[in-house]
């Protein structure tokens, strides 16, 4: 039986509130709170903050006003429902990475199918159910690529509280959740924010590689790990050194975060891992093919930026490992890839990596003269000058065990 918008009581929405509460882990959802579609005020003065340090990212919506007011999403509207599902924080059996065959590392968040996808299918279900019980009801779903900022939706319809490395932590799931909202006409009854319980905790912000975390429940974005292997074009040799082997975001302050210890969620069969493409073997990776990266990583969140950024990743990781048995492909890319970010960051490698056939690499396509990318070139002097250290160095070490 279904009640009209025009015609529904407040114990109409609460009962319907209740039934969707109740119904929410048959629709595939973890966690479902409800609010009202007041604009978020105090969030736009910290948005404009944020803009005017320089810590936003570029894939946020550009107009704040979107962010903060729901009626420029959906016109009248009464409430939200905010969303949460679980996924999984453990690699089932994990392949081992060793000498000459050294693996990457893909976040949790891009495990599985791409939760854009399955968010987008939870939402539609919960639209559905709603639509079935409501005449006249009205809609309008997001995910993150949505206007509404996600974890201040969530904050205020009870889900979790904003935690200091800016993730939603929940009392049931930890962080280990995506997040999604219905912007709707139904005037549900709100729930009540969930208090604070951090306390006096940093281990997030202290274990941020790259000091990202500039205060609590504060990032910049442009010294983000998660963000920088997201971007196609050059990175900095101080975020090459921190990248490690992170092939597509990074996961440390949710990992070190007390409120996480022990959680690991399996019962969301589309976001379970496969082992060896979420720490896939890096060389393979340089040369794989947009037919094959597609087959292999398009149903990731992983794949929406291209094979590129994650294969320049690859050889920043190898790099890092100094793996000699990659330097016959790296050279090859130095020589041959149409790219300049990729022959850029194979240089670098290659004057990480060090040795004979390294330094035959950087110095042949230097004296061939045939690359004309002032950032490229600049990367194989560079690999050339910490290439000759190195040298030096050696000769230095093994003239004083000589002597002895």
């Amino acid at each position: 039986m279904s009640v009209s918008i025009q015609q529904g009581t407040r114990e109409d929405w609460q009962r319907l509130k209740q039934e969707i509460i109740e119904a929410a882990s048959s629709l595939g959802i973890d966690k479902v709170g409800f609010t009202t579609a007041q604009p978020f005020t105090e969030l736009k003065d910290i948005l404009l903050q944020h803009r005017d340090k320089g810590y936003e990212s570029g894939f946020e919506e550009p107009d704040i006003e979107k962010r903060v007011r729901p009626e420029l999403s959906l016109e009248e509207p009464q409430s939200i429902l905010a969303i949460a599902i679980a996924y999984p924080s453990k690699l089932p059996s994990p392949p081992r990475s060793e000498p000459g065959a050294y693996r990457g590392m893909i976040s949790r968040t891009s495990w599985g199918m791409d939760y854009h996808h399955v968010l987008r299918d939870r939402l539609a279900k919960l639209e559905a159910f709603i639509m079935e019980r409501v005449d006249g009801a009205r809609m309008q779903s997001m995910v993150d690529t949505g206007a509404l900022v996600d974890r201040a939706v969530a904050e205020r319809a009870g889900i979790g509280w904003s935690g200091k490395n800016c993730a939603v932590i929940t009392p049931e799931w930890g962080s280990w959740v995506y997040l999604g909202e219905i912007i709707t006409n139904i005037p549900f009854p709100s729930d009540t924010s969930i208090m604070d319980e951090c306390g006096d905790c940093t281990i997030c912000i202290d274990a941020c590689p790259t000091g990202a975390l500039v205060g609590p429940g504060q990032l910049n974005s442009s010294r983000c790990i998660s963000f920088i292997t997201q971007t196609k074009g050059y990175v900095e040799d101080e975020f090459k050194l921190k990248i490690g082997n992170r092939l597509y975001g990074c996961d440390t302050c949710q990992v070190v975060c007390p409120k996480n210890k022990g959680k690991n969620w399996t019962h969301q069969p589309e976001l379970q891992p496969n082992p060896e493409k979420v720490k896939p073997l890096l060389i393979p990776l340089l040369t794989m093919g947009n037919k094959e990266f597609k087959e292999t990583y398009g149903q990731s969140a992983s794949s929406w930026r291209g094979k590129k950024p994650i294969q320049r990743n690859a050889i920043i990781a190898l790099g890092n490992f100094k793996d000699k048995t990659a330097v016959p492909v790296l050279a090859e890319l130095l020589r041959t890839d149409p790219r300049p970010e990729i022959r850029a960051t194979a240089a670098w490698a290659l004057g990480r990596i060090g040795g004979d056939e390294a330094d035959q690499a950087v110095r042949s396509v230097l004296d061939a003269g045939r690359e004309q990318e002032p950032a490229v070139i600049e990367e194989l002097e560079k690999a050339r000058a910490a290439l000759h250290l190195m040298e030096q160095a050696a000769s230095t070490t093994y003239i004083k065990e000589k002597d002895v």
